[in-house]
């Protein structure tokens, strides 16, 4: 079961520090950090250097402003830091592990950058699968428990399709990534993508101004085959379809958006309010918002899934914005290393369970629905828990709704 077993300084600085106490020196330096050494090479000129995700200071005295990064030959196995027998530290010496970070640390040149400190924050809210399997394992398969006997590799298999299954609907495994769109009008879909949850454009104040889809507007065509003259697809020398570029695609890319929403006025917004409140004559008109296309009348702009070439598209007034694209993931993009929640560990239990014992043949049906029914039980448990609803939130909502909202 997890258990804190970081410092504060290791958790918060990426920093392990070491004093050799023994008269012949030491070699072996044996790190304790959550996060696994990851190494290249001791040589900062090798081009594998960069693959550390750490570095080596050493002292005499300890004090600050005297560390200075140990460049000299060192290997890393199983989280253990080796110098070489001829050469240990000598006694009385320093020695500090540092974990890359965006402010590079506090030891040296201050220069260890990079991010693996900050992954680690907030890691205890999840153990990882590998974890979850073990203690499946134990908790769950030997004598007298409901599994006398269960392949560890039937556990694995249905434990990431339990969590696949969750991330779509209870887990909501939403990732993000910001990107700037290009003259083209198109982004690669990221590499473990699902399914989008929400595009937006970030204005000038850092503020999300929501994309809309297509929908009905425009189409990505799939196929786009070329025609003789009689309308008939042609084919190349090996009597396939030759495919040619998108007459839609290239239309809506120059189209005139101004023609859908309407945007006459640089401020849509005070143009829309004055003109459909008070008119140009002055009268009070009101109502004349009222039938409006809400997926025309906003001047954010639209996206489209381009599934022919794995793209997101979007109309021409986004090109070279910067945009925000939530997705779902999987769950599974990094294997064994993926976090499962803490809050849903007691139904992925309860799923790989069910799934194990309802595939075996000879199996009392009765025992198969009630694993069901505590599958289920567990896993609504799971997703109030992961809805993160609070009282001062629902009150906040609440209250708003007896205010005027005055413009």
């Amino acid at each position: 079961m997890s258990k804190i077993t970081e410092t504060n300084q290791q958790y918060y600085q990426g920093a392990q520090p070491f004093l050799v106490t023994a008269v012949a020196g030491q070699t072996a330096f044996v790190t304790t950090f959550d996060t696994d050494l990851i190494f290249g090479s001791s040589d900062p000129t090798d081009i594998d250097y960069a693959l550390n995700n750490f570095k080596v200071y050493t002292s005499t005295t300890g004090l600050p402003g005297s560390f200075t990064e140990y460049t000299s030959t060192y290997t890393v196995s199983n989280n253990t830091i080796n110098f070489p027998g001829g050469s240990p530290i000598p006694q009385n010496s320093y020695v500090v592990v540092q974990l890359k970070t965006l402010s590079g640390g506090n030891y040296g040149a201050q220069d260890a950058f990079g991010q693996t400190v900050e992954e680690n924050y907030g890691g205890y809210e999840y153990i990882t699968l590998n974890d979850a399997i073990d203690n499946f394992m134990v908790g769950y398969v030997g004598d007298g428990k409901i599994l006398q006997r269960a392949d560890k590799s039937d556990v694995l298999f249905f434990a990431k399709r339990s969590l696949q299954e969750f991330s779509y609907d209870t887990l909501k495994s939403i990732h993000s990534q910001e990107l700037t769109v290009p003259a083209s009008l198109s982004v690669a879909l990221p590499q473990d993508y699902v399914n989008y949850v929400r595009v937006s454009r970030i204005d000038e104040l850092g503020i999300k101004r929501i994309i809309y889809p297509v929908n009905n507007l425009t189409i990505n065509p799939y196929n786009n085959p070329v025609q003789d003259a009689a309308g008939v697809p042609t084919q190349d020398n090996f009597g396939e379809n030759i495919e040619g570029t998108s007459i839609t695609e290239e239309r809506w890319a120059k189209a005139n958006l101004n023609l859908l929403n309407f945007n006459l006025l640089d401020n849509f917004d005070d143009f829309a309010y004055w003109w459909n409140l008070y008119g140009f004559d002055g009268n009070f008109n009101t109502g004349k918002l009222y039938g409006l296309d809400p997926q025309t009348s906003q001047i954010n702009g639209w996206f489209s899934m381009n599934h022919r070439e794995g793209k997101m598209s979007f109309s021409n007034g986004l090109a070279n914005k910067l945009i925000v694209l939530e997705y779902i993931s999987d769950g599974l993009s990094n294997d064994l290393d993926t976090k499962v929640p803490k809050l849903a560990e007691d139904a992925l239990y309860a799923s790989i369970l069910y799934n194990i014992v309802s595939v075996r043949a000879n199996q009392d049906p009765n025992n198969i629905m009630r694993l069901k029914r505590d599958r289920s039980a567990k896993l609504r448990n799971a997703k109030i828990r992961l809805s993160n609803i609070k009282l001062d939130e629902i009150v906040q909502v609440m209250r708003g709704k007896s205010k005027w909202i005055k413009h």
